[in-house]
């Protein structure tokens, strides 16, 4: 049985097949894509601090309203980059100055780690914090699938199982992107497995 992950002297070999890495790779680099902001690694302030941390220039939460953040635009980046006040819009504004970009890097970096660490010839053994990147670049490719398929609870997971179950058409794409939701589930269960294992 291909164990997908297993724990190995050094870190976790992965066992995926070739096709299975590329496009494991080509969906890290797809949701890395979709958080950059343009502009790299810098902040746009003149604080020496911020830029440091990543903090944005203030925002005018009025003129927002009228042009809406790219974060509200993708329901998908919404769900990666989370609102940190839905109650408060300028509280919401001045926590997504202070954490947003930061937040992008961030991410950004350990999805580029994880799929540099895919493309390394075979056989791949991940470091500890290759694979622990891998487990979050899962995750977030995850949260994009659920929303691109209008997942958000486990009531949404049934509705779309029996929807799907019922779909008579093979080459409806939600079939090929639950399946992939399905699949990607499956490898992040046994990627934790082997990251708990015992060496």
């Amino acid at each position: 049985m291909n164990r997908t992950f297993r724990c190995v002297d050094g870190g976790v070999r992965v066992e995926l097949r070739p096709n299975e890495r590329a496009l494991l790779v080509h969906l890290l680099s797809e949701v890395c894509e979709l958080l950059d902001d343009g502009r790299g690694g810098e902040s746009d302030t003149g604080d020496p601090f911020e830029q440091l941390v990543g903090i944005l220039p203030p925002v005018d939460v009025d003129a927002d309203a009228k042009q809406a953040p790219e974060a509200l635009q993708d329901p998908a980046l919404a769900r990666l980059l989370p609102t940190g006040n839905r109650q408060d819009a300028q509280a919401a504004a001045e926590f997504r100055r202070l954490t947003e970009h930061g937040l992008r890097v961030r991410k950004r970096s350990s999805l580029d780690r994880a799929g540099q660490a895919l493309n390394r010839r075979p056989p791949v053994v991940l470091a500890d914090d290759e694979a622990r990147s891998l487990l979050t670049g899962l995750t977030d490719i995850r949260l994009v699938l659920a929303e691109r398929l209008g997942v958000r609870t486990e009531e949404d997971t049934e509705r779309l199982s029996e929807a799907l179950r019922s779909l008579d058409d093979p080459s409806d794409p939600r079939l090929a992107l639950a399946a992939l939701f399905e699949t990607l589930a499956w490898w992040q269960e046994l990627l934790v497995t082997a990251l708990d294992s015992p060496e």
